[in-house]
């Protein structure tokens, strides 16, 4: 079994209004992580999510991608420790911060 792995992303370009979150939300479902995204007042999105090393890279691989109608123009990653995010047991969207 893969080691555990916990993100915290910041995604930047046109990721807001194109549905990213309900995106990012079943893309994590799919992969059984846990862990939260919200939209920033910036016009970032961001995310923390956690679960197998190996599925973390590859949803990590997602973001750089995102919906259809995104444009991705950089993603920031800050490794995490699960302990500290306080994550929920489903991934979930959050209000915006």
């Amino acid at each position: 079994m893969s080691e555990s792995r916990a993100l915290h992303v910041l995604i930047h370009g046109r990721v807001q209004g194109v549905s990213f979150r309900a995106w990012m939300q079943h893309q994590a479902e799919l992969r059984g992580l846990k862990g939260w995204v919200r939209n920033r007042q910036d016009g970032s999105v961001e995310a923390m999510f956690s679960g197998p090393a190996d599925l973390v890279q590859v949803m990590l691989k997602a973001c750089h991608q995102g919906p259809a109608s995104a444009l991705v123009e950089n993603v920031e990653t800050l490794d995490g420790s699960e302990r500290d995010l306080d994550l929920p047991a489903r991934f979930e969207i959050r209000r915006t911060a």
